[in-house]
């Protein structure tokens, strides 16, 4: 009897072994999912592989119950690079295939019965509707009249839309389709319903813009790389396509696209934040239509379920999304796109932690394609990829539409004064600049990282900051709820009326954040029409919501976190205000710097991308610190180089390697008797005796306590990547055996040291 390696979706790190029955042996194959008997229950899993033998004792391995899956729910190379990133991470494999597959594919045992992947229980798969699409056949003698005319018009210039979707403009439309279609001029055909929400609204087609000479050249470096097709297996092309903001990157990404369509092969585009894929989405569909999926977490289990199996049954070829679209089953792949790919959004930071920037260059490389690295701050470790020669630097050095980069101007915060409304943090300048921006009719964006009306509720009497009863945090004041919430936790509470510590009545608001901004500038400005996007007003998919206002001019003034950074094209915003420019450099970590430039130079990005030029000012107390400075001049080449060569005295990544083992536990004493446990085990491997591996703690987190469990850290650094994996192997044995309560995991390459 053979026998197959089952991935079950269990926090276990091996596969389980199973006999396959001969009834089923013809279906058994890598890929596909079958249901197993499991500790009592029946779960879902898929086979890794099949063999005539195995190490453990025949007669006690149990059958596989049923399988699934005519075909493979996941192709070969997927499920080759979904073992390789679970051997790298430390994870274990179950949860890792989980990852490649959509909830609705992935659940327990009440779905095992399902007829087939592709044939789905009912009220679970997509619906089938009727479209229509132009024909090339020319219109009889006599004109078209009325919505017949009108729909043929509509369907030359958009393409395929769902019958259903024109109802909504033309009553009359399903009589006049079917006329058309008598007339040979429209085919109606059946597919999918459009029931995701980045294909609600028909999108004008378009045709490729002129490229500049610098687009022309990166195009052609990145279609040559796709021509030469090495084979899965080959070295992985890779390229750092750095832009400034504004340069086109969009351009070359569709131009790039277009040519791996052009010859069959499939495509993954990777964004940083989901507010970003209904703009790109549109772009893509203006240019191929609607063949393209798009897949994020703001999307229901039933659309990311269709969209899924659009991908898996070859119906569309390229994938748009947040994070997860990484393990999207695009057949054929030619090339994988991370835009924005400094950005830290891409690493998870809890169950299994990815990066996927780092593991799209893998996928990339497994599928015998290429990979592209975009942005306008590259990260220290892609700059780095290039210097070791792992990966080819193109270059936008200017905006696509000739539109010189916006003025920066620093206000010194040291040496001015408030402005009209009395608010220091509304400075002169900055409300002069604010006034003329609203006089001239166009639009601003107001920066500051900080959400809430104040970060900081404080007593008078004792000094006491309010403070989460289960995190070592101070509590957020949000006035719209009147309520203090804890921004790790999600605790909430209504401000209270007494300090907890004395019980004085003399609680102070202290601080500001973008909610208080916005009252501010809303008071100060009163003719200003004033939103805010945070995480607070938008998520998932009410983010579009405040963006298309941003689009339709019914904001004036947008104050917002980071998420207002982010490669959102907004042309009529001519002037940007970063409140507090230093508020990122006081971060204990060592990226801090970093982080700090890039978002300074990504949201000075935002001005100016229109006919009118653009301005920034920067308020800040530090105006000589080097991420300031050289952020204001848009000087991403000499921040590299200072950064990287600090980075290299100091023997941080990107120079060495580096893995961050968390442990924590209700119990602090558990928590941190198992984090120097794990310690010792560390330091007695042989690497680490030879100094081949440096340990650093164990040490409490600079988040000492969150959600009620407290924290400990343990470092792991090494120039070389075998001998650091070689102390993990021990620590990551050694994690499954901690007290019991305890939770020691591996972060490899971390990102969030906090």
């Amino acid at each position: 009897m053979p026998f197959a390696d089952v991935a079950l979706p269990v926090p276990i790190a091996r596969a389980f072994t199973y006999g396959v029955p001969e009834a089923l042996a013809a279906r058994v194959a890598p890929g596909v999912r079958v249901v197993c008997p499991f500790a009592g229950r029946r779960l879902i899993g898929v086979v890794l592989g099949v063999s005539d033998s195995q190490t453990s004792d025949p007669s006690k391995t149990k059958p596989l119950s049923s399988v699934l899956d005519d075909e493979p729910a996941l192709p070969s190379d997927l499920l080759a690079f979904l073992r390789d990133l679970a051997a790298y991470y430390f994870a274990p494999i179950g949860e890792v295939v989980r990852l490649a597959l959509p909830p609705l594919e992935r659940s327990a045992a009440r779905e095992a019965m399902a007829p087939t992947l592709f044939d789905p229980p009912r009220g679970v798969g997509a619906r089938r509707v009727q479209w229509a699409r132009p024909t090339d056949r020319v219109e009889p003698s006599g004109p078209l009249r009325g919505q017949a005319a009108a729909l043929l018009a509509h369907l030359r210039a958009v393409g395929p839309a769902p019958v259903a979707k024109l109802e909504t403009h033309w009553p009359s439309a399903r009589a006049a389709v079917h006329r058309l279609a008598k007339l040979g001029l429209v085919e109606l055909f059946e597919q999918d319903a459009p029931d995701k929400p980045a294909f609600d609204s028909p999108v004008a087609r378009d045709s490729p813009h002129e490229a500049n000479e610098a687009q022309k050249a990166a195009i052609a470096a990145l279609v040559s790389a796709l021509d030469e097709h090495p084979g899965a297996g080959a070295p992985s092309r890779t390229f750092l396509l750095h832009g400034v903001t504004g340069s086109g990157k969009t351009e070359v990404y569709l131009r790039v696209i277009a040519a791996a369509r052009a010859l069959r092969r499939g495509a993954i585009l990777l964004v940083p934040e989901i507010a970003l894929t209904p703009q790109l989405v549109a772009r893509f569909r203006a240019r191929f239509g609607d063949e393209v999926a798009v897949i994020h977490s703001a999307l229901t289990a039933r659309e990311r379920h269709a969209m899924w199996r659009r991908l898996r049954k070859g119906e569309v070829d390229v994938a748009i999304g947040a994070r997860s679209a990484l393990f999207a089953p695009v057949r054929d792949l030619a090339l994988v796109i991370v835009d924005e790919e400094h950005d830290p959004s891409f690493k998870q930071e809890d169950g299994v932690r990815y990066h996927a920037r780092d593991m799209a260059i893998w996928r990339a490389h497994r599928a015998g394609g290429v990979c592209v690295l975009g942005s306008a701050t590259p990260s220290l470790e892609s700059e780095h990829l290039v210097r070791t020669g792992r990966a080819v630097k193109l270059r936008l050095p200017d905006r696509a539409r000739a539109r010189p980069m916006p003025r920066v101007d620093i206000i010194d915060l040291r040496r001015t004064g408030a402005g009209p409304n009395g608010d220091r943090r509304i400075s002169l300048p900055l409300f002069r600049a604010l006034e003329e921006t609203l006089r001239v009719r166009e639009q601003a964006i107001v920066f500051l990282n900080r959400r809430g009306f104040s970060p900081s509720v404080r007593c008078e009497a004792c000094g006491q900051a309010a403070s989460c009863t289960s995190c070592s945090v101070a509590l957020t004041f949000h006035k719209r709820t009147a309520t203090v919430r804890c921004h790790y936790c999600d605790f909430e509470a209504p401000l209270p009326a007494r300090c907890a510590a004395c019980g004085a009545d003399a609680l102070v608001l202290e601080g500001l954040g973008t909610e208080k901004l916005e009252q501010n500038l809303a008071l100060a400005f009163p003719e200003a029409r004033v939103a805010r996007l945070d995480r607070d007003v938008a998520s998932g998919k009410e983010i579009e919501a405040v963006l298309s206002r941003m689009r339709a001019r019914e904001v004036d003034i947008l104050v917002g976190t980071q998420m207002v950074t982010k490669g959102h094209d907004l042309p009529n915003v001519t002037l940007v205000g970063v409140v507090s420019a230093d508020a990122a450099l006081s971060i204990p970590d060592y990226r801090a710097s970093e982080r700090a430039f890039q978002l300074l130079v990504q949201v000075a990005g935002r001005a100016g991308r229109g006919d009118a030029p653009g301005r920034v000012l920067v308020q800040t107390w530090d105006p000589e610190h080097p991420a300031i400075a050289l952020a204001m001049r848009h000087d991403v080449d000499a921040f590299i180089a200072r950064e990287l060569a600090d980075r290299k005295e100091l023997a941080y990544p990107p120079f060495t390697r580096a893995a961050l083992v968390r442990v924590d536990a209700i119990d602090e004493s558990a928590a941190r008797s198992a984090c120097a446990f794990l310690a010792q085990l560390a330091r007695a491997t042989e690497p680490v005796r030879k100094g081949a591996v440096l340990v650093h703690g164990p040490a409490p987190a600079p988040i000492a306590r969150v959600r009620n469990r407290f924290r400990f850290r343990l470092m792991l650094r090494a120039p070389e990547r075998a001998p650091l994996r070689a102390v993990l192997r021990v620590v990551d044995d050694a994690c499954r055996s901690v007290a019991r309560g305890v939770r020691a995991t591996i972060d490899v390459d971390p990102v969030q040291l906090l």
